[in-house]
């Protein structure tokens, strides 16, 4: 099992950023891909970033490349989100997550609860 746990979510004008961390406990999140996923209001689960085990590779949504950054520091069992260039679509609640395979959301099992993210325009 792999207990996670997000923080640093909030509210936030459009252009602003956030960074959210993910702090990992019980089995070893360096042994799991890690990802980010977003629900907005209405909308279904999506990927939005995710990093290897090493975090040599690495992967984002056309809809954040280029504004949001995803890293590791498997030391501290902690993943980070860095959201810049914030937009109000990016309005979302957050969650973090521990897979096998970087895209492969399926095979995500490990889940937090969630922190939210309200992007005002």
């Amino acid at each position: 099992q792999v207990q996670l746990v997000e923080s640093g979510g909030g509210l936030v004008q459009a252009g602003g950023s956030l960074r959210l961390s993910c702090a990992a406990s019980g089995r070893a999140s360096s042994g799991f891909a890690l990802g980010w996923f977003r629900q907005g209001p209405g909308k279904e689960r999506e990927l939005v970033a995710a990093i290897s085990r090493s975090g040599g590779s690495t992967y984002y949504a056309e809809s954040v490349k280029g504004r949001f950054t995803i890293s590791r520091d498997n030391a501290k069992n902690t993943v980070y989100l860095q959201m810049n260039s914030l937009k109000p679509e990016d309005t979302a609640a957050y969650y973090c997550a521990a897979g096998f395979i970087l895209t492969m959301t399926a095979t995500y099992n490990f889940w937090g609860q969630g922190t939210q993210v309200t992007v005002s325009s």
